[in-house]
């Protein structure tokens, strides 16, 4: 298969007047609009003497801008280096001073936040929107912005067409892209990506997603991830697509207006949107006492269950193939229940260093539990004397596997071993048919006072099922494990309860979890949270605060 550059020089010639990115509720580019805005910003980057292999950042919420500067970017041959707006102001100046970028694109509303002095060493910094100058420290910049239309009218002086696109190959070994992960110590590390990574997971896009061109994808996940940057984005524009981007921050009502407007043809989501909608939309209405009753009889039992998939189907569009979810772990109990209604999902596995994804499996054949099967270039194995039954590390190992750790070459060397296995830090099992199973993190395991390994996210799965919890983190506690809890505060509504009835309301959930559990991982105490857990964009816990 060719490489990502060659695969988006084709489509954007191939689709030139198709439509590409779309602002949702605002403005749309077609691939031509797509291609002559890359080419304006090739322009500017050979005027301010940008060469193959300097650096670029980009900072800012999903836009089509975002996804033109980022295109422009790796088309020149120069290295991307998304950072996530979500970061603090001094997270955004460390990455910025650490990937030694030449040129930064930002929004107005980071730039807000932003300190010039604490960024001494870019050429300049440029606004995502407009792609107007915030900052100039080189007169070239100046007088490239000021004559870009001019510029490129020299260079393409009857018109802009198809076959003037053009772009320079790259070897594949070489440097992408350096995607800084928020990291589960609260330290970023600036993993490098190398363009057969990006290659490797568009090609098993194109073997398992089937999409065509024209067909539609509401992009919610931040492009400056890898998750939602492969198949959200680099994927959907290889083979034509149309992407809507998601401007503002992705709540559920915001997430299912785009989904109903717009009817995509296959959707990425991450755990916590899923089982935020289905434990708010779809749950209460299935505990109910009549519908537990009807539930219970064989024949009315399937007519229901198509029922509420029917419901769900319409709800996120009705025109979707499958909805893939990943970027961290899923609830078992909404797992078997949309297992239970044959709702068309399929949970992958991935890391960021790995560009991103490792196990994949069609919803057809997936089985609840496990998050698939090793994909197409990859390997896979379980560090463990019996991967089927002892828990061990996952390693991995192929194409999609980073080159390292941007300036860390120690940490290079602890990850990935001299035969080229990548530790992943996490841990699971295999079946015997290849599936693989996802027991925890490494550095999350706790260990009994008899030796036993406690896996706190199988605990908190079962803890996140109870009644008027919204999530929970379990850690250890002077030698006792301890539940925080964030309450559920909704499930008031319509209830006898009010927030006082709080603890003894939790008090009870504590006796009939450690009822569910063995007696070396029972939990000696809730402690109520007052606000949501702080997360990483992955929408996971940062457990390193709460330790």
């Amino acid at each position: 298969m060719e490489g990502i550059i060659q695969m988006l020089e084709v489509s954007l010639r191939r689709n030139w007047t198709l439509d590409a990115l779309t602002d949702y509720k605002g403005t749309t580019l077609q691939y031509k609009d797509v291609a002559r805005k890359i080419e304006k910003l090739h322009i500017m980057f050979e005027q301010i003497g940008i060469e193959r292999g300097d650096k670029i950042a980009l900072c800012g919420r999903n836009s089509s801008n975002w996804g033109v500067a980022f295109l422009a970017t790796i088309t020149y041959g120069a290295v991307a280096v998304p950072i996530l707006h979500e970061f603090k102001p001094d997270n955004i100046h460390n990455i910025i001073n650490h990937s030694d970028p030449k040129l930064v694109f930002v929004s107005d509303q980071i730039w807000e936040g932003l300190l010039p002095d604490a960024i001494p060493g870019v050429l300049g910094v440029v606004q995502i929107n407009d792609f107007s100058i915030l900052e100039s420290r080189d007169e070239r910049l100046d007088y490239a912005r000021a004559h870009l239309n001019e510029l490129f009218g020299q260079k393409y002086p009857s018109r802009f067409t198809p076959e003037d696109i053009h772009y320079p190959t790259p070897d594949e070994e070489d440097l992408a892209i350096i995607n800084y992960t928020s990291g589960s110590t609260g330290f970023s590390k600036g993993v490098m990506i190398p363009y057969r990574a990006l290659s490797s997971n568009v090609e098993f896009a194109y073997g398992v997603v089937l999409l065509n061109a024209g067909d539609k994808v509401v992009s919610m996940l931040p492009m400056a991830h890898m998750y939602g940057m492969a198949f959200e984005f680099l994927y959907e524009m290889t083979v034509g697509a149309h992407v809507f981007l998601l401007t503002r921050t992705p709540s559920p009502k915001i997430i299912f207006n785009a989904f109903n407007d717009v009817k995509p043809n296959i959707i990425v989501a991450v755990p916590l949107i899923i089982e935020k909608v289905i434990k708010k939309m779809v749950l209460p209405k299935l505990e109910t006492l009549p519908m537990k009753m009807l539930l219970r009889m064989p024949i009315v039992n399937d007519a229901v269950r198509k029922n509420v998939r029917d419901q769900m189907m319409r709800s996120f569009g009705g025109e979707f193939y499958e909805v893939i979810i990943g970027g961290a772990a899923f609830n078992q109990e909404i797992d078997q229940f949309l297992h239970s209604i044959r709702f068309p999902y399929t949970v992958g596995y991935g890391a960021t260093e790995c560009a991103p994804i490792i196990c994949y499996e069609d919803w057809k054949s997936t089985v609840p539990g496990s998050c698939g099967k090793p994909v197409i270039n990859m390997e896979v194995r379980i560090d463990s004397p019996d991967p089927s039954q002892v828990v061990g590390e996952i390693l991995c190992r192929g194409k999609n596997v980073m080159l390292g750790y941007y300036k860390n070459e120690e940490l290079t060397r602890e990850s990935i071993d001299a035969d080229g296995w990548f530790h992943t830090g996490d841990l699971g099992i295999m079946d015997a048919d290849g599936r693989l199973y996802i027991k925890g993190r490494s550095k999350n395991m706790l260990l009994s006072a008899n030796g036993q390994n406690i896996y706190p996210e199988e605990i908190e799965d079962k803890l996140n099922n109870y009644p008027f919890v919204s999530e929970s983190l379990v850690i250890d506690r002077n030698g006792k494990l301890v539940a925080l809890v964030f309450p559920d505060f909704d499930q008031f509504t319509n209830t006898e309860y009010t927030e006082k009835d709080l603890p003894a309301l939790m008090e009870e959930n504590r006796k009939k979890l450690n009822d569910a559990l063995p007696s070396y991982s029972q939990i000696s105490e809730f402690v109520i949270q007052a606000e949501e857990f702080e997360k990483t964009p992955k929408k996971s816990i940062k457990r390193f605060l709460y330790n």
